[in-house]
Protein backbone atom coordinates (compact mmCIF):
# COMPACT_ATOMS: atom_id res chain seq x y z
CA UNK A 1 0.00 0.00 0.00
CA UNK A 2 1.35 3.47 -0.79
CA UNK A 3 1.52 6.34 1.28
CA UNK A 4 -0.96 8.46 -0.49
CA UNK A 5 -3.52 5.28 0.01
CA UNK A 6 -2.99 4.48 3.30
CA UNK A 7 -3.81 8.27 3.85
CA UNK A 8 -6.55 7.83 1.97
CA UNK A 9 -7.52 4.58 3.85
CA UNK A 10 -6.82 6.11 7.72
CA UNK A 11 -8.60 9.75 6.38
CA UNK A 12 -11.69 7.50 5.42
CA UNK A 13 -11.94 5.82 9.00
CA UNK A 14 -11.69 8.86 10.87
CA UNK A 15 -15.34 10.05 11.99
CA UNK A 16 -14.87 5.96 13.30
CA UNK A 17 -11.67 6.38 15.40
CA UNK A 18 -12.99 9.85 16.58
CA UNK A 19 -16.48 8.11 17.85
CA UNK A 20 -14.64 5.10 19.44
CA UNK A 21 -12.36 7.78 21.03
CA UNK A 22 -15.21 10.21 22.29
CA UNK A 23 -17.28 6.69 23.37
CA UNK A 24 -14.31 6.18 25.79
CA UNK A 25 -13.30 9.36 26.49
CA UNK A 26 -16.93 9.72 27.83
CA UNK A 27 -17.09 6.11 29.59
CA UNK A 28 -14.15 7.17 31.88
CA UNK A 29 -15.07 10.50 32.56
CA UNK A 30 -18.58 9.21 33.89
CA UNK A 31 -16.69 6.34 36.10
CA UNK A 32 -14.85 8.69 37.70
CA UNK A 33 -18.36 11.03 38.02
CA UNK A 34 -19.66 7.87 39.34
CA UNK A 35 -16.95 7.25 42.01
CA UNK A 36 -17.30 10.62 43.11
CA UNK A 37 -20.90 10.60 43.70
CA UNK A 38 -21.87 7.23 44.99
CA UNK A 39 -18.79 5.98 46.16
CA UNK A 40 -18.16 3.23 43.13
CA UNK A 41 -15.17 1.46 41.74
CA UNK A 42 -13.18 1.25 45.25
CA UNK A 43 -13.37 4.85 45.89
CA UNK A 44 -15.32 6.70 49.10
CA UNK A 45 -18.14 9.11 47.91
CA UNK A 46 -17.63 12.96 48.39
CA UNK A 47 -20.19 14.30 50.96
CA UNK A 48 -23.25 15.40 49.58
CA UNK A 49 -22.93 18.95 48.50
CA UNK A 50 -19.39 19.36 49.64
CA UNK A 51 -17.59 22.00 47.40
CA UNK A 52 -16.32 21.56 44.67
CA UNK A 53 -15.55 17.69 44.78
CA UNK A 54 -19.41 16.18 44.71
CA UNK A 55 -20.56 18.59 42.17
CA UNK A 56 -17.56 18.27 40.10
CA UNK A 57 -18.29 14.76 40.05
CA UNK A 58 -22.27 15.38 39.00
CA UNK A 59 -21.08 17.36 36.35
CA UNK A 60 -18.50 14.45 35.61
CA UNK A 61 -21.40 11.71 35.93
CA UNK A 62 -23.65 13.65 33.05
CA UNK A 63 -21.79 15.24 30.89
CA UNK A 64 -19.54 11.85 30.71
CA UNK A 65 -22.74 9.90 30.09
CA UNK A 66 -23.84 12.54 27.40
CA UNK A 67 -20.09 12.59 25.58
CA UNK A 68 -20.78 8.57 25.35
CA UNK A 69 -23.85 8.68 23.91
CA UNK A 70 -23.50 11.48 21.42
CA UNK A 71 -26.37 13.72 22.55
CA UNK A 72 -25.39 17.37 23.30
CA UNK A 73 -21.77 16.34 22.44
CA UNK A 74 -19.85 19.48 21.73
CA UNK A 75 -21.44 21.70 24.62
CA UNK A 76 -20.64 18.90 27.50
CA UNK A 77 -17.77 17.98 26.12
CA UNK A 78 -16.80 22.15 26.33
CA UNK A 79 -18.37 22.11 30.23
CA UNK A 80 -16.27 18.83 30.67
CA UNK A 81 -13.20 20.35 29.79
CA UNK A 82 -13.48 23.83 31.43
CA UNK A 83 -14.20 21.57 35.19
CA UNK A 84 -10.57 19.82 34.05
CA UNK A 85 -9.05 23.02 33.31
CA UNK A 86 -10.26 24.46 36.49
CA UNK A 87 -9.26 21.27 38.46
CA UNK A 88 -5.65 21.24 37.18
CA UNK A 89 -5.23 25.45 37.71
CA UNK A 90 -6.93 24.93 41.58
CA UNK A 91 -6.09 21.53 42.78
CA UNK A 92 -2.79 20.35 41.28
CA UNK A 93 -1.04 23.79 40.07
CA UNK A 94 -0.02 24.30 43.29
CA UNK A 95 1.63 21.13 43.80
CA UNK A 96 4.45 21.98 40.78
CA UNK A 97 4.62 22.79 37.30
CA UNK A 98 4.04 19.94 35.35
CA UNK A 99 1.43 17.14 35.64
CA UNK A 100 4.11 14.69 36.86
CA UNK A 101 5.09 16.10 39.76
CA UNK A 102 1.71 17.30 40.46
CA UNK A 103 -0.91 14.49 40.22
CA UNK A 104 -2.52 16.53 37.03
CA UNK A 105 -2.02 13.90 34.41
CA UNK A 106 -5.80 12.65 34.00
CA UNK A 107 -7.47 16.20 34.98
CA UNK A 108 -5.09 17.67 31.39
CA UNK A 109 -5.48 14.35 29.29
CA UNK A 110 -9.20 15.02 30.00
CA UNK A 111 -9.10 18.62 29.15
CA UNK A 112 -7.58 18.27 25.95
CA UNK A 113 -9.18 15.10 24.86
CA UNK A 114 -13.08 16.81 25.83
CA UNK A 115 -11.22 20.06 23.25
CA UNK A 116 -10.44 17.91 20.57
CA UNK A 117 -14.53 16.92 20.50
CA UNK A 118 -15.63 20.49 20.81
CA UNK A 119 -13.82 21.61 17.69
CA UNK A 120 -14.05 18.37 15.59
CA UNK A 121 -17.51 17.17 16.60
CA UNK A 122 -18.87 13.55 18.09
CA UNK A 123 -17.83 11.64 15.05
CA UNK A 124 -19.85 8.23 14.42
CA UNK A 125 -22.09 6.50 16.56
CA UNK A 126 -23.32 9.65 17.82
CA UNK A 127 -27.12 9.64 18.96
CA UNK A 128 -27.64 13.14 18.00
CA UNK A 129 -26.46 11.83 14.46
CA UNK A 130 -29.81 9.79 14.38
CA UNK A 131 -32.05 12.51 14.82
CA UNK A 132 -29.93 14.72 12.06
CA UNK A 133 -28.87 17.53 14.39
CA UNK A 134 -25.30 17.28 13.76
CA UNK A 135 -23.63 17.37 10.33
CA UNK A 136 -21.08 14.62 9.18
CA UNK A 137 -17.50 15.45 10.59
CA UNK A 138 -15.15 16.76 7.95
CA UNK A 139 -12.06 14.84 7.60
CA UNK A 140 -9.44 17.00 8.83
CA UNK A 141 -7.57 17.06 5.18
CA UNK A 142 -10.50 19.00 3.87
CA UNK A 143 -10.31 22.95 4.33
CA UNK A 144 -13.34 24.52 5.26
CA UNK A 145 -14.10 27.26 2.48
CA UNK A 146 -17.07 29.89 1.81
CA UNK A 147 -18.43 27.62 -0.83
CA UNK A 148 -18.14 24.03 1.74
CA UNK A 149 -20.57 25.59 4.15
Amino acid sequence: MTTSRLGDWLTSRQPFVLGLFRMVLGLLFASEGAATVFGVLDRKASPTGDWPFWYAGVIELVCGALVLLGVATRGAAFLSSGIMAFAYFTEHQQDGLFPLQNGGLAPVLFCWGFLLIVFFGPGAFALERLAGRERATRPVTEPVTEGSR
